[in-house]
């Protein structure tokens, strides 16, 4: 059973793409007979060599013919010369002594080595060697083979002994001096896979007339490549090999792809939102039903096309069954290259399964926590969440600056991912408000891509049984034309947007017969300490006949108790504390029957008020 839903803020997640650094990104790598600097011009110059490598930004480069400190070379560590020109770390692995210094090949790397290793391997007129560097996401293995047919057949044996053991993928790269046609390429087929393009020529540089270099893939422990795309450098100058470069998705394993675990958002209007993020680029479902055996399946369709190739993953459940208990589980195939007429897939991840219960149509009875103004600052939640873990709370709201003005997506997620884990929000459904301080910084704006927000929007209304829930955003702060914000905010025409919506919301039918009508939001509109009072000035005279039965606030960093007429408020008013130990509470919002009360903890577990509304 196909569904689907379509949010703004799916066009944050499917366009957005510098992720994190921990995601599943192209490797692209270059091997490289650099003839020691020595171009076809007969000079000497590895700023040259270094120009080429710089212009394609390889992640990894494997050099071969590189002198250390020769006399032929004056003294030059050829290879430190190049690390030093492209930024890159290197390793060394000389095959033979001469003049002085030594002769060999080497590796240049954007991510340090965790470790490495040198196997000898045959060589007549000349030994040889094989440079093994291991990554956290692959194993590179270098090497330039011997002129001798006999002694390029031992080494194959040598280098699928050194690489077999590893589950990780492994890509040999090299001047193999081997043709596609040779049947010592013929074997090495058997347990490497050509990634570059072996019909193209790369020897002599000016005029290639062979292909000698090489970039391969392990196939031996069943590691898959996916190419996407292949290149011979057209220099003919600055060495006598061009170098041949390849850019690649290796496979992630099943076990890698989930990057959060799944988390539950927006269960108004008989669904819920089911959100997560992964490592990798995948196509994502959700399987879900009454029990573990007969599932239905959903998705997310946008004009008829599934959501896909993206890191940032909400299906929508939709017309589930008041009071019924759900298992589901959440399920994401990498998508290793999506082409308009190729689509390569890697591994499914399945999570484990998990339930949740949306409230019964006749059931008015809730209890939801209210954490407001953490900023950050884990061991506040900690602290706060330990009061109240042995509740029985069927959902939790995040009444704003709970992300502190988030530069980047790992800071963000590190921080969802911490809050949700605590609360247990793949079991309870989580409201996120935006304060303040959510409105900072350069992750700010892609913020809502990883939040589901019901009707789309960073305010609204819904019921939760009998009770009628209304959240609104008041924006930052300060002035739209205070210098800070660069003239980049017009939160007045957001305030003023709400402001309609808010009288709209008053006369509707479905506020009116609410049994209880509850208002969150970040800045308060009573008691607020702030001298630029915005949502005070522009919703102060609509909440004036509001009848809410009470106010949920934060942003000030004390807490406040408000009561009805005492700061011109027409309903109870509670400002939550801040994020320091000695200032920070949670609320506990309870409905039984007829009955609506609000208790007030602090962190050492004090009953800071607990009034029926």
């Amino acid at each position: 059973m196909i569904k689907r839903v379509l949010f703004w803020t799916f066009i944050l997640c499917y366009g957005f793409t510098f992720h994190t650094a921990n995601a599943q990104k192209t490797l692209r790598v270059m091997s490289y007979n650099i003839h020691n600097g020595v171009g076809m011009d007969h000079q000497a110059d590895y700023e040259r060599v270094a120009e080429v490598i710089n212009r394609y930004a390889p992640d990894i480069v494997a050099i071969q013919e590189a002198d250390s400190v020769t006399r032929r070379s004056s003294g030059v560590d050829v290879l430190h010369c190049l690390a030093d020109y492209t930024l890159m770390h290197r390793l060394y692995a000389p095959s033979i002594d001469y003049e002085g210094g030594k002769y060999g090949i080497g590796l240049l790397s954007k991510e340090k080595p965790l470790r490495q290793r040198v196997l000898a391997l045959p060589g007549r007129e000349e030994k040889r060697v094989l440079l093994i560097a291991e990554f956290a996401g692959y194993i590179c293995a270098c090497t330039h083979f011997s002129l001798v047919p006999q002694d390029r057949m031992a080494s194959l044996a040598l280098i699928t002994e050194a690489v077999q053991q590893t589950d990780k993928p492994v890509l040999l790269l090299g001047d193999l001096n081997s043709t596609p046609e040779s049947y010592v390429f013929t074997a090495l087929k058997e347990k490497f896979v050509p990634l570059s393009d072996v019909k193209k020529k790369t020897y002599p540089a000016n005029e290639p007339q062979k292909c000698l270099d090489y970039v391969l893939g392990y196939t031996g422990n069943g590691t898959t490549y996916t190419v996407l795309g292949s290149w011979v450098i057209e220099d003919t100058v600055a060495s006598d090999h061009r170098p041949v470069l390849v850019d690649l998705r290796l496979k992630t394993p099943a076990d890698r792809i989930f990057r959060t675990q799944p988390y539950l958002q927006n269960p108004v209007d008989g669904g819920i939102t089911v959100s997560w993020l992964t490592h990798a680029p995948v196509y994502s479902w959700v399987e879900y039903g009454t029990d573990t055996v007969e599932l239905k399946q959903a998705r997310t369709l946008m004009n008829g096309q599934a959501v896909c190739n993206n890191y940032i993953h909400k299906v929508r459940l939709e017309q589930l069954k008041p009071g019924t208990t759900y298992y589901y589980r959440v399920c994401s195939r990498e998508i290793l290259s999506y082409r308009a007429y190729s689509k390569v897939f890697g591994d499914t991840a399945v999570s484990a399964f998990r339930t949740f219960t949306l409230p019964a149509e006749q059931d008015s009875d809730f209890t939801a926590l209210i954490f407001n103004d953490v900023h950050n600052q884990h061991k506040t939640l900690d602290t706060l969440y330990e009061r109240v873990k042995d509740m029985d709370y069927d959902f939790v709201v995040f009444n704003g600056d709970v992300f502190d003005a988030p530069a980047k997506e790992d800071d963000a997620v590190r921080s969802l991912s911490y809050y949700n884990n605590k609360v247990g929000a793949d079991r309870v459904p989580v409201f996120y408000l935006r304060g303040n301080h959510e409105i900072r910084n350069a992750y700010s704006i892609y913020l809502p891509g990883l939040l589901d927000n019901a009707g789309g929007k960073t305010y609204s209304a819904f019921h939760w049984g009998d009770t009628r829930f209304v959240l609104l955003d008041c924006g930052e702060d300060k002035p739209d034309d205070h210098w800070v914000y660069y003239g980049l905010n017009d939160f007045s025409r957001f305030r003023q947007e709400q402001a309609e919506f808010l009288e709209k919301e008053i006369h509707s039918r479905a506020f009116r017969k609410a049994a209880r009508r509850v208002l969150i939001h970040h800045i308060p509109v009573y008691g607020n300490v702030d001298e630029y009072k915005p949502c005070t000035d522009l919703w102060g005279k609509i909440l004036a006949k509001a009848p809410f039965h009470v106010s949920l606030n934060a942003h000030t960093h004390r807490y406040a108790y408000h009561p009805k007429g005492s700061a011109g408020n027409n309903f109870p008013v509670f400002v939550g504390g801040g994020y320091s130990l000695k200032d920070a509470t949670v609320m506990i919002l309870k409905k039984e029957g007829n009955k609506m009360t609000v208790k007030v903890l602090n962190a050492k577990g004090d009953v800071l008020d607990e009034i029926e509304v």
